[in-house]
């Protein structure tokens, strides 16, 4: 679609008024937003809705809207188009990627687990469209151990690509399931001497981790979870101080929620910086937001026969995790 030169695209629009312009045009254009906890503030706020993967992929199942603006990275895009074939699902930015999906090539993936067919493959949902064509069933944080304990204790998985979330997992479950070698550059990151830092000085404070960081870092936690059992755990706890181990973008949504409570983010090892924020994920922006509505572009395309394969796992997903 062109944008003619005299758009309010053209005119470098404030915050506010780039706001107002993305309600007029979700209205105009039938479209719901949809934002991960990991994205900035402003997106959340505006956001139709918030989750984390695994309700972000509930919600799209149910949608009646054209048009999804996925502000999150490409691999959610790509898992909102493969349960909603007939929408047209945006990303404001194309190059929100993925670390973790990008440690999992489909051509080695698939070698990997030709080398294991007794195996079932477990892939996180973290992955490409491709390694998910690849998988018997998709998993998020949220419901990887339900999915992992509902199988029969004898069955053979293979778990990609999370080494740090498949150790966790096979350490609450007692399995031995064969993983991938791969791990999320920002969880890998999180520093246990830091942390034991903070800890002195907040003693009441509760340690709060995602499984996708290091066994060291999970040893140290009050709460083991997903993006979204932190937050809910957050809420309900009666400590007013909270060390969050995972992707600063969450802390957000932790503040609304419990404004009389004090959070603070985790640092990463390599860094002064007092937090630990994807890169991906904050390429995402209201500007980019806004010119994706405008001009329904950049969007999220995959083959129509590897979205043929991926809705199996996923769908697998969503009828175990209900």
């Amino acid at each position: 679609m062109n944008v003619e030169n005299n758009s309010p695209e053209m005119k470098g629009l404030s915050a506010e008024e780039l706001k107002r312009e993305i309600a007029r045009l979700k209205k105009e254009k039938n479209a719901v937003i949809l934002a991960h906890y990991y994205q900035t503030g402003d997106i959340q706020d505006i956001a139709d809705y918030i989750g984390d993967s695994l309700a972000l992929a509930q919600i799209a199942e149910t949608l009646t809207a054209d048009i999804i603006v996925l502000c999150g990275v490409h691999f959610m895009g790509e898992t909102a188009k493969i349960i909603c074939p007939e929408k047209k699902v945006l990303v404001p930015d194309l190059a929100a990627g993925c670390s973790l999906a990008d440690s999992c090539d489909p051509e080695e993936f698939a070698r990997f687990t030709a080398d294991h067919p007794d195996h079932l493959v477990i892939s996180y949902v973290n992955t490409s469209a491709a390694v998910k064509a690849l998988t018997d069933i998709v998993v998020t944080s949220s419901n990887a151990r339900k999915i992992v304990e509902a199988l029969p204790a004898d069955q053979k998985i293979i778990f990609g690509p999370d080494r740090n979330l498949g150790n966790y997992i096979n350490s609450v479950t007692g399995r031995n399931m064969l993983l991938w070698n791969g791990a999320c550059h920002v969880h890998e990151q999180f520093s246990v001497e830091k942390i034991i830092e903070l800890k002195k000085q907040h003693p009441e404070a509760k340690v709060l981790v995602h499984p996708e960081c290091k066994q060291p870092v999970v040893v140290l936690a009050d709460k083991v979870g997903s993006t979204a059992a932190l937050l809910d755990y957050a809420r309900n706890s009666d400590a007013s101080e909270f060390i969050v181990a995972t992707e600063s973008g969450i802390l957000h949504e932790m503040k609304k929620g419990c404004p009389d409570k004090t959070f603070i983010p985790a640092p990463p090892n390599d860094s002064t910086c007092a937090c630990n924020e994807c890169n991906f994920m904050k390429l995402n922006t209201l500007e980019k937001l806004y010119k994706a509505l405008l001009t329904e572009q950049p969007e999220i395309e995959v083959d129509p026969e590897v979205a043929a394969k991926a809705i199996r796992p996923i769908k697998k997903m969503l009828e175990m995790s209900k």
